[in-house]
């Protein structure tokens, strides 16, 4: 789920300064999600996962995988990636993969496609599955907990730190609906994303934003410091809440020539 680059403009790593905040806040993934993808992949040999980040899907695919190989452009997000016996961690781009041809039956990018030049990453992605393999690729929006401290979230994305969002963020907004997918679709319910947690949790994980860090190298102070008074008005107690985020995903199944082209004839 790193930040990969900018649809073919070359590698910005958005996520360096913070890499290890973001491996201690970021959510997990559905099992439910994981195991769903699984189920669909012609093997369990050999999965992919793409933008790992610090690793937090690699890990629940060695559950279900033989072997995973997990890649990510930024040395400092693998640096806290988190270890697991069935998953190799490389630092290479999504466009160009440290693996053989046709040994790939499942490619996963969670939280990370709209960072690719995406054209280049699906013929890779056809060079290194085989045949009938599978590839999905999901993002989750704006968190969501209730009216009061919604409101004051909404607030900070879009008035206090809106103007620091990468261009590439607007694939998230959207749930990934205006981002072409060459490969014939299959049909994969999204689980919901939930977990619990307290308001510190919270405002760590927002903290990791790509937005928060361009705010603080411009600024040269930390924004999230006003959003944690407005916060503790708003949830004044420790306790911890539901939080949820909404879902996109898309599954594909790769046949044998791709049929790349943002503006191609990739479904969509």
């Amino acid at each position: 789920m790193s930040g990969e680059g900018n649809e073919g403009g070359g590698f910005r790593d958005h996520f360096a300064p913070h890499a290890a905040q973001y491996a201690a806040y970021r959510p997990g993934y559905p099992p439910a999600l994981i195991a769903a993808l699984a189920a669909l992949a012609p093997a369990r040999d050999v999965a992919w996962d793409v933008g790992t980040g610090s690793g937090q899907a690699a890990v629940m695919l060695a559950g279900h995988f033989d072997r995973v190989v997990a890649t990510d452009a930024s040395a400092r997000q693998l640096a806290h990636a988190v270890p697991h016996p069935r998953v190799t961690y490389h630092e290479a781009p999504a466009e160009h993969a440290p693996l053989p041809d046709r040994s790939v039956s499942l490619v996963t990018v969670a939280q990370a496609l709209h960072w690719f030049d995406r054209d280049a990453f699906y013929c890779e992605v056809q060079r290194v599955a085989v045949p009938g393999g599978v590839i999905a690729a999901w993002s989750y929006g704006l968190l969501r907990i209730d009216d009061a401290v919604d409101a004051q979230v909404q607030w900070f994305y879009e008035t206090r730190i809106g103007r620091y969002w990468p261009a590439e963020r607007r694939h998230v907004e959207t749930g990934y609906s205006t981002i072409a997918f060459p490969f014939p679709r299959l049909s994969v319910a999204a689980p919901p994303l939930e977990v619990m947690l307290d308001r510190a949790a919270v405002l760590g994980l927002i903290g990791t934003w790509s937005a928060v860090a361009g705010a603080r190298a411009a600024e040269g102070g930390d924004p999230v410091e006003e959003l944690a008074a407005r916060l503790a008005r708003a949830w004044p107690d420790a306790a911890p809440r539901r939080v949820r985020w909404p879902m996109a995903l898309l599954v594909g199944r790769v046949g044998d020539g791709p049929e790349v082209g943002e503006g191609g004839s990739g479904t969509r």
